[in-house]
C-alpha cells in the first residue's frame, strides 16, 4: 500500500486480503495467508496498515432482522419547515432505534431515512407518534421495500 496525493493505492495482496475478509470477516488469518502466499505475520501487518489508513473502518456481525420479527423495511423522505431544523431533527431521529440510516439529501426532502419495523402497524405508529411529532417536520413520504435485491459493498 502506498499513499499518492492523499489517495491510497492498494496492491494485489491488499486486495486479496480485503476480498477474503469482505466475503467472511471470520476467515482465519492463517487461511488468508495460505491463499495469498505470504506469512500470517505479514497479513497482520498489512491489516494494521489498512486500518490505520482508514480503508478498514471496523468489522461487525450482521444480524438477520427477520429472525427477530422485523419484516417491514421502509424509506422515509422527511420534509422540514426550515433548514435550521436539520440538526435538531437528526438528534431526535437518533433516539428512535428503528432508524437505521439518516441522510441529508438534495431534491424534495431535507432528510431521507431507512427504518426497520416489525410490521405495517409498527411502521404506522412510528411515523405518526415518533417521526411526524418531531419539531420542524412538516410531512413525510414513505416507501415500503417489498424485497431487497442487492446488498453489497464497493468492489475491491
Amino acid at each position: 500500500m502506498k499513499v499518492v496525493n492523499q489517495n491510497i493505492e492498494i496492491d494485489g495482496i491488499d486486495k486479496a486480503i480485503l476480498r477474503a475478509l469482505m466475503h467472511d470477516a471470520r476467515t482465519p488469518i492463517l487461511e488468508i495467508a495460505r491463499q495469498v502466499g505470504i506469512s500470517g505475520a505479514a497479513i497482520h501487518q498489512r491489516l494494521r496498515k489498512l486500518e490505520k489508513s482508514g480503508i478498514i473502518s471496523g468489522s461487525k456481525f450482521v444480524i438477520n432482522p427477520k429472525v427477530l420479527g422485523y419484516t417491514t423495511m421502509a424509506f422515509v423522505g422527511i420534509y422540514l419547515d426550515k433548514a435550521m431544523s436539520n440538526p435538531e431533527a437528526v438528534k431526535q431521529l437518533q433516539k428512535i432505534p428503528e432508524v437505521l440510516e439518516c441522510h441529508y439529501t438534495t431534491g424534495n426532502w431535507s432528510i431521507f431515512i431507512k427504518i426497520l419495523c416489525k410490521d405495517n402497524e409498527h411502521l404506522m405508529h412510528l411515523l405518526n407518534k415518533d417521526i411526524q411529532s418531531i419539531e420542524g417536520v412538516s410531512r413525510t413520504e414513505t416507501f415500503i421495500s417489498l424485497n431487497q435485491q442487492i446488498d453489497r459493498q464497493i468492489k475491491i
